[in-house]
């Protein structure tokens, strides 16, 4: 839990260091995913957004993360105050050695102010998740709740060694 917390709060550092003028299109931008060296799970949500509540609701995440320890999740929130983690723990994840919970930094949902990019991809609509391997992207779900059945798939695909 310790390391998870010091983890969290190292990278969240990194995200508020980014200058404020950048923070409008690429807040995550000292997060850099060509350096995911595991399967990484990034997912962009909301604390407002009905689809997101729903698959928190599912237990869908919870079992994903847990059945999968070796892969790395990153929760950020974007277009909304806060990072999430109570309504996160509500539902079981964030004390997962494996969970990175995060905020964009740009609360705005205003279409001139908010997040429109991250990692230099299209940031359009929550929930998001993008599947990284060995530092590239593998998958990208954009538009949204997820299957997690079909999640698990990708994970798998992207965990294997072929």
């Amino acid at each position: 839990m310790k390391l998870t917390t010091s983890l969290s709060l190292l990278l969240l550092s990194l995200v508020l260091l980014v200058p404020v003028s950048q923070a409008q299109t690429e807040p995550g931008s000292k997060l850099d995913p060509t350096q995911f060296k595991e399967t990484t799970v990034v997912h962009l949500w909301a604390t407002w957004c009905s689809n997101c509540k729903n698959e928190l609701k599912s237990g869908g995440w919870k079992k994903t993360v847990e059945a999968n320890p070796s892969t790395h999740f990153i929760f950020m929130t974007v277009w909304c105050e806060g990072d999430g983690h109570e309504m996160l723990a509500q539902y079981g994840i964030g004390g997962q050695k494996n969970v990175t919970i995060l905020s964009c930094g740009n609360p705005s949902r205003l279409k001139a102010d908010r997040l429109t990019t991250l990692f230099g991809l299209p940031v359009t609509w929550v929930p998001t998740t993008w599947v990284y391997s060995k530092g590239s992207l593998r998958y990208a779900l954009n538009y949204g709740e997820i299957r997690f059945s079909m999640l698990q798939d990708m994970i798998t695909d992207c965990s294997s060694k072929w």
